[in-house]
């Protein structure tokens, strides 16, 4: 009785905190739906590949989350790895390109909208929106959590375990938002000015793929190490190749003139 007493408190305790991340997912991903419907409703339907490429996004994040990865996550370096490239960078883009910010300024009324619009243009959201800060809490936030005894830490307890993880896709968004522009963003930054923070952040999240190899984080086999560097280093790339290819198309659409000077046209460019 003792033992299955034990047994139901240990699933209980893995599970919970698989609920509580994953939930907030599938409440976004309900939420967005009901908008696209209604949107197309009022106006033009909602464009398919956004909202294929927010149901990606949000299964990813999930997956990463909750179920048999994020449990062998908790054993496993490299799984936790592929958890991490899920988690805070391809779910992230993918969600991005859901332009989930234009389809709720497009769905609520116009009072509600404005004022949606007036905390865009808030210094707080100029604050997380800038390319710098948000280098800062995502690639700044990798370093703390594999070179310091929080990556051990962060499976001891729940409460750290839930604000790493919504940490690592909260960065993730913000990072890849403030580089690329896909919603309405009042704070705009000029491309060039964006270009030297993502070859910059890029580097150090390379820099900290090779350092994990080298040196195994707390708690963490070497093999685990080496195999989990290695994912985080060329698993990054694939994602970053997107994140510049969709980078450098918008550059070439706003017709920026390569002269160090503002875009003729416009700065922001759809995909």
């Amino acid at each position: 009785m003792t033992h299955h007493n034990q047994s139901d408190a240990s699933f209980a305790a893995e599970i919970f905190p698989q609920l509580i991340l994953a939930m907030p997912f599938v409440i976004v991903l309900a939420l967005y739906g009901i908008a696209a419907v209604a949107s197309g409703r009022k106006h033009t339907p909602w464009p398919v590949y956004r909202t294929v490429c927010w149901v990606l996004g949000v299964l990813l994040a999930i997956l990463s989350v909750a179920g048999p990865l994020a449990d062998r996550a908790h054993t496993d370096f490299s799984a936790h790895m592929v958890s991490h490239l899920f988690l805070g960078m391809l779910a992230p883009l993918l969600m991005a390109l859901g332009y989930p910010v234009s389809l709720v300024l497009r769905t609520l009324s116009v009072p509600l909208a404005r004022r949606v619009s007036k905390v865009l243009r808030s210094r707080i959201s100029q604050l997380f929106t800038n390319p710098i800060f948000a280098s800062l809490l995502n690639i700044g936030g990798l370093w703390l959590l594999y070179t310091t005894d929080l990556y051990s830490l962060m499976h001891e307890s729940i409460l750290l375990h839930l604000i790493v993880h919504f940490h690592v896709f909260l960065a993730g968004y913000l990072f890849t938002v403030s580089i690329v522009y896909f919603d309405p963003i009042p704070h705009r930054i000029p491309f060039i000015y964006r270009a030297i923070v993502l070859v910059a952040a890029l580097a150090g999240h390379g820099i900290l793929s090779k350092y994990i190899y080298a040196d195994s984080p707390a708690g963490v086999p070497a093999a685990q190490a080496e195999s989990g560097g290695m994912i985080m280093y060329y698993g990054g790339d694939a994602v970053d190749i997107l994140l510049i290819f969709l980078f450098c198309l918008q550059w070439y659409r706003s017709g920026f003139n390569w002269k160090w000077q503002q875009p003729k046209q416009r700065n922001h460019a759809k995909i």
